[in-house]
């Protein structure tokens, strides 16, 4: 019998007395080593006191619930410092008070609207959960739609509390989508209108509570089952619920200053910043790690190589991401180039971090929209402003359609729209046909 079997379970040796100030919507990884990790920081550090209660968005999960280790668990954050070094931060995070599954807590879910204390919901229900129905019903319980459930819970608020103002909620979804904010308001008033609630409470919802938009930015990897063993022993206690991912984190939210005021992340040291408009810093995300991302996926795998790190350290994948950036992304973005260097330098960082196992298969997923969202817009911009094609990142192009027998209406028309691309474009996936992705590789290097 292996001795780890004897070790105990992480339990809670906090008492439960941090009133209940976030609703959270999702149980998985990325909001509990991302937001969840930041509250509990919050509190220890500026000596705060938000609790959190999570909300399952969906029933159908048969995974049990936090509350079996009373609400506690693990994370294991790793990352290389500036000197490329290893770091290894482990916390016990206590600010989760409950997790509910509305299968069977939906009383103490409408219960948690008659809160005073609470003030602020986080969501996480990926990018398809912001969607809407016609057949979600308000007496439902609970609701199917993430968005249903919300608007029951946000209307029992405001009739128990008489649709006073200072009830209001401020919102903050973490969804990988444009303008998550507006979204979630959106999809909000989509119910407020199928179920004909009383207009003043949407007058409540547009002018006590702000749905604010957000950009989340840290790579969470979820239980670490290849190494689950190892860090037994080193933390002396078994953990199911034990996350894992990197140090590096960031969280930009469009909100008024008030809201920065009453959610002082900033002053816990943290990596949030608070902006009137998240367009530029989304630009630069998408411009520069995501189109990383993407350019190692297109190559990375015609390549044979598995992983982020594996394609940064590639003798040529490496310095052909590097000739990328400089010379074909970073010039063209409207920022100071300092700041783009510094935030490549952070993003090369953590590509080449060795606990981040990050498979270029799964980047892969859905390459056409990437290449619409990630790709084209970079090149378009290039040529538009130097008057010819960045021909990195048009090999990166056809790398990726390099699967494709025909790319969708979207991307035929973007690339009609400029003269020439297509037929470059054509050119060169026809090259890596006939002398592979490193010999194209090489050659783009000498005609650029």
């Amino acid at each position: 019998m292996s001795l780890l079997a004897d070790l105990p379970r992480l339990q809670r040796e906090a008492p439960f007395t941090l009133p209940i100030r976030v609703l959270q919507f999702g149980q998985g990884n990325f909001l509990r080593g991302f937001v969840d990790w930041q509250l509990d920081v919050l509190n220890e550090r500026c000596g705060l006191d938000f609790g959190v209660v999570i909300v399952r968005p969906t029933s159908r999960s048969t995974a049990p619930l936090l509350d079996t280790q009373g609400g506690c668990y693990t994370t294991v954050l790793r990352g290389l410092d500036a000197d490329g070094a290893l770091k290894t931060d482990v916390r016990q995070i206590t600010c989760v008070q409950r997790e509910l599954d509305l299968a069977v807590h939906f009383a103490d879910y409408l219960a948690l609207a008659r809160n005073p204390d609470v003030r602020f919901v986080v969501s996480n229900t990926t990018e398809a959960g912001i969607a809407v129905n016609d057949h979600d019903g308000y007496a439902d319980q609970p609701p199917a739609s993430f968005p249903a459930k919300l608007t029951r819970w946000l209307f029992e608020r405001y009739v128990y509390f008489q649709g006073d103002p200072a009830k209001g909620l401020v919102l903050l979804p973490c969804e990988l989508i444009e303008a998550n904010g507006r979204a979630l308001h959106s999809a909000v008033l989509h119910y407020t209108a199928l179920w004909r609630l009383e207009p003043a409470f949407q007058v409540w919802l547009d002018q006590s509570c702000h749905f604010c938009s957000t950009l989340v930015d840290r790579i969470v990897t979820g239980y670490p089952t290849d190494e689950i063993e190892f860090l037994k022993m080193e933390l002396s206690y078994r953990d199911d619920f034990l996350v894992a991912g990197e140090r590096y984190h960031y969280w930009a939210i469009e909100a008024p200053p008030s809201v920065a005021l009453e959610l002082p992340l900033q002053r816990a040291g943290l990596n949030v910043q608070w902006v009137a408009d998240l367009t530029p810093i989304r630009l630069r995300k998408v411009a520069i790690l995501n189109g990383a991302h993407t350019l190692l996926a297109a190559v990375g795998l015609l390549s044979g190589l598995r992983t982020v790190e594996e394609a940064v350290l590639d003798p040529d994948l490496g310095p052909f991401l590097r000739a990328t950036l400089w010379e074909e992304i970073i010039p063209v973005l409207p920022f100071p180039e300092t700041e783009s260097i510094a935030y490549v330098d952070d993003v090369l960082r953590r590509f080449g971090n060795p606990h981040i196992q990050h498979r270029l298969t799964a980047i892969a997923l859905n390459m056409e929209s990437k290449c619409l969202a990630r790709l084209l817009p970079q090149i378009i911009r290039f040529h538009q402003t130097r008057g010819r094609f960045p021909m990195r990142l048009l090999l990166t192009l056809a790398a990726a359609l390099q699967g494709i027998a025909e790319p969708c209406d979207q991307i035929n028309h973007a690339m009609g729209a400029v003269p020439g691309m297509q037929e470059t474009v054509n050119a060169l996936r026809a090259r890596i046909a006939a002398v592979g992705i490193r010999t194209a590789l090489h050659r783009a290097e000498v005609s650029t």
